[in-house]
């Protein structure tokens, strides 16, 4: 017994089978491309929205993140800063606001909690600048790779990164300075 009459028999088929041709076979994946071809013709489903990627301590992981850090000792600071201008110093970062930047005096507190990452809560959160105010951050106490380029990171709420603000590393001292439009929550970040 050859193998078609096997298949013949194994299936239960009589004389009728007849096994695909090379036309045949060449037919069916013609019908199978256009039909795969209609169904790909609708509509595109909608997108996902930009979800910010997941808050990355470790800082070595992934194509950017926020820098792991020894932590430093807690430290809050709340100082008064009206139109002359003036700078205010918490834990080892700076925040230097120019004349003219605000039109009021307004009681500024800046937050440094004791964390794994070397990052500021401000207060009042939203407030906004006639003109950008200069965040300086240390890293002294953080784990890096000489080759990063390190940046300040715009934090929500959970911790993850929004965005990156205007920045400017001096590696020489291990301090970055960016350019902030608003107060809100911000991170030393590669």
């Amino acid at each position: 017994m050859n193998i078609t009459s096997q298949v013949r028999a194994h299936h239960g088929l009589g004389k009728e089978f007849t096994p695909m041709t090379p036309i045949r076979i060449l037919f069916s994946g013609m019908l199978i491309a256009a039909a795969t071809g209609l169904v790909s013709c609708r509509e595109p489903a909608p997108t996902a929205p930009f979800i910010p990627a997941p808050r990355m301590q470790a800082s070595w992981a992934g194509s950017g993140g926020l820098l792991y850090c020894k932590p430093l000792p807690p430290d809050s600071v709340t100082q008064s800063i009206g139109p002359s201008g003036g700078q205010i110093r918490v834990s080892k970062h700076v925040l230097s606001i120019l004349p003219g930047t605000l039109t009021q005096t307004v009681a500024i507190t800046i937050v440094a909690p004791s964390d794994t990452l070397n990052r500021l809560q401000f207060q009042p959160e939203g407030l906004t600048f006639n003109k950008p105010v200069a965040l300086t951050m240390s890293y002294a106490n953080c784990t890096l790779d000489k080759s990063l380029g390190i940046r300040i990171a715009y934090l929500d709420n959970k911790g993850n990164v929004i965005s990156y603000v205007p920045s400017q590393d001096d590696p020489g001292f291990k301090k970055v300075t960016g350019w902030l439009a608003h107060f809100s929550q911000y991170a030393v970040s590669w």
